[in-house]
């Protein structure tokens, strides 16, 4: 007797946190030991940017992908992916696949300090393999109007999508437990929205990310023991965009669904998503370049105002949370306004007290 498919998910979910749990530590201990450890404020650069003030280890995102793979591969072997269709397997593969491979670039990152060109083409070439395997943006929606194929634009638009939403998770993993913790809450929400698009292998994918992702927080939120680094964020990135395409935007071919689900991943991810453009367009705009850090970034904006960094974090969660739920009402999943709703009011009362804090230190 099989067990229920949701069943599956919660299992997967588990497995994921229980591994994180179980190998941070061993992570940490190791890069400790090996000295591969992020040092603080080494140049007046990083001095802008870097919250820590002591070495910290940042091989975090080894536990984060071998809790995210080893859960998929025993739900694998039980039977939680059921039969797929060919064309979907070659999905589940290329998202699966290509989130190996963003992880060793950003693990090499990590270790060997790649260049910003060097990791682009690295990735350039693994997105469009996975868009060769059939993880795809073939379609855009039109506002208040239908789908429009986009024909050959499909290859740079999936490209741009996923190198994209990577490097945006990258980006904002400048406080501790920020990118973990927003991930965590896009993963669950990417996994109710495919699971209500009828798409539970995709789903399976982000419940075994959010637990891996959520597990992650026991060691890296307020004051963080140890950090994900670009391995994991690259991981959770690309892994989060593969999701998106093959369990939301590419069931939105079909005439049942509505337009809306093509935004949805789009809508899902918006806070990384508008953090990178705007860093980005503020960099140009000045006269340099995109690739080079600096303290624009939303989190780096609301700590110069004032506010902890802990309040800073649990400002974006409700940020994050409160888009996912927009989410959730637009795919016209039951009671997914009335979450929208809860999520507006925790979104207002955490501004709130944001906006209180930084009043309280301008006086």
């Amino acid at each position: 007797m099989s067990m229920p498919t949701e069943l599956y998910h919660l299992v997967a979910f588990i497995i994921a946190l229980v591994v994180v749990w179980w190998s941070t530590p061993i992570i940490n201990e190791f890069g400790q030991r090996k000295g591969l450890v992020d040092n603080p404020k080494s140049s007046k650069e990083e001095n802008e940017r870097k919250i820590h003030h002591r070495p910290m280890v940042r091989l975090g995102g080894v536990s984060i992908f071998a809790g995210t793979v080893i859960a998929l591969l025993l739900v694998w072997i039980f039977g939680g992916f059921g039969w797929l269709p060919p064309h979907k397997e070659w999905e589940i593969w290329g998202v699966t696949i290509g989130g190996v491979a963003f992880f060793l670039i950003g693990l090499a990152d990590d270790l060997y300090n790649l260049s910003p060109m060097t990791r682009l083409i690295l990735q350039t070439v693994v997105a469009s393999t996975a868009w060769g395997v059939g993880v795809r943006i073939e379609f855009l929606s039109v506002p208040f109007g239908s789908l429009v194929q986009i024909g050959v634009l499909s290859l740079p638009i999936t490209v741009i999508w996923l190198v994209g939403m990577a490097n945006a998770i990258n980006w904002i993993d400048g406080l501790d437990g920020l990118a973990a913790g927003g991930c965590g809450i896009s993963a669950v929400v990417m996994m109710v929205l495919a699971l209500f698009m009828e798409q539970p292998a995709a789903a399976l994918i982000a419940a075994a990310l959010a637990g891996a992702a959520l597990g992650f927080l026991r060691y890296n939120f307020n004051p963080a023991t140890i950090f994900m680094g670009d391995g994991g964020a690259y991981f959770m990135g690309f892994t989060l965009a593969g999701v998106g395409v093959i369990g939301l935007v590419k069931v939105a071919t079909m005439a049942t669904v509505a337009v809306t689900a093509v935004l949805l991943p789009f809508v899902v991810l918006a806070v990384p998503i508008l953090d990178m453009s705007v860093v980005i367009i503020s960099r140009i705009t000045q006269g340099k370049s995109p690739f080079i850090g600096d303290n624009r970034h939303l989190h780096h904006r609301l700590i110069q105002a004032g506010i902890s960094h802990r309040l800073t974090v649990l400002f974006i969660y409700a940020l994050t949370l409160w888009v996912g739920s927009i989410a959730l009402g637009l795919s016209n999943i039951p009671s997914g306004w009335g979450f929208a709703i809860g999520a507006t009011v925790l979104l207002g009362y955490v501004g709130w007290q944001a906006w209180r804090k930084r009043r309280e230190i301008r006086e």
